[in-house]
């Protein structure tokens, strides 16, 4: 199942602001949440601890439950290449993923919301699937209905859209709308993890 609570607890947890609005947090309270997180010492962890919480960092930054994300694993490893690189390939062009690449929204919580919600159109249809894979030449917009709605409006002047756009989108934030140009490489996708210890730890 996918989590469901406080979504800053999950970056404190992690280690590592998944969020914008995390960073704050992290930075205020570098520690894991609860009663015993100022003594938790992350050095103590063993190797499958390191490597089973580095799967739950991507899980938490693509917001996917535990059986997607292993739907996902089974099709990296039948791909040529490397796998680990090959999962984060996947996991990056959901549309909910893109979206939020994008910056359409504020947050993967919000992009999913915008998607299941029928605000978001691939090739001029609506899709309301958060993990529909975009394909190379796609384009993805917003819905003519919804673009009069604040967040929309504040997409649109790039509120959201991270400081340097992501080379393989084309995105026009004034027309809410983008293209994904080509497969994302390894080094061109931010995400806060080492994907060797994921793929270590499927492999066990």
């Amino acid at each position: 199942m996918r989590y469901t609570g406080p979504k800053v607890r999950l970056s404190r947890r992690a280690g590592v602001p998944l969020t914008r609005k995390a960073v704050r947090y992290v930075e205020a309270r570098p520690y894991p949440p609860g009663q015993h997180g100022r003594a938790a010492d992350r050095r103590k962890a063993g190797d499958y601890g390191v490597r089973l919480l580095e799967k739950q960092k991507l899980r938490w930054y693509y917001d996917v439950s535990e059986r997607q994300l292993r739907r996902y694993w089974d099709l990296a490893v039948r791909r040529p290449g490397r796998s680990g690189e090959e999962l984060l390939a996947l996991l990056e062009t959901r549309l909910a993923s893109l979206v939020l690449r994008a910056g359409l929204a504020p947050s993967i919580y919000a992009a999913r919301q915008y998607v299941n919600h029928g605000h978001i159109t691939v090739d001029g249809r609506k899709v309301d699937i958060p993990s529909y894979r975009v394909r190379p030449g796609q384009s993805v917009g917003v819905g003519d209905r919804s673009r009069r709605m604040q967040p929309f409006v504040a997409a649109s002047e790039g509120v959201y859209a991270d400081d340097r756009i992501a080379p393989y989108l084309d995105v026009d934030h004034g027309g809410l709308r983008f293209t994904l140009l080509r497969r994302p490489a390894r080094e061109e996708i931010a995400v806060p993890v080492d994907e060797q210890l994921v793929v270590e730890h499927y492999s066990r």
